[in-house]
């Protein structure tokens, strides 16, 4: 059986390293790479929340992913309305 300490620990983990990768992320140019980066954080989080409880989990990757989807799709057109390389 897997420990609920290590969903924690590997939530932590993924957490700092996802943020870490969105923090330098602006210097990738590629957008796809830039959502992943994100994700990885959010995936992080949801480990985090998975070990006290599931629902609050699920609900707060779903809320995350689609947040943060739609905001950096968002930049990313706008950005080639100005014309900027992306």
């Amino acid at each position: 059986m897997i420990s609920v300490q290590l969903f924690f620990y590997l939530g932590i983990f993924l957490a700092i390293v996802g943020s870490l990768a969105t923090a330098w992320g602006p210097g990738v140019k590629d957008p796809i790479v830039r959502t992943f980066n994100t994700e990885v954080a959010s995936i992080g989080i949801c480990l985090i929340l998975l070990s006290y409880n599931h629902v609050l989990a699920l609900l707060t990757l779903v809320a995350t992913t689609v947040v943060i989807t739609l905001i950096l799709f968002r930049a990313i057109i706008r950005l080639e309305e100005m014309g900027a390389d992306v």
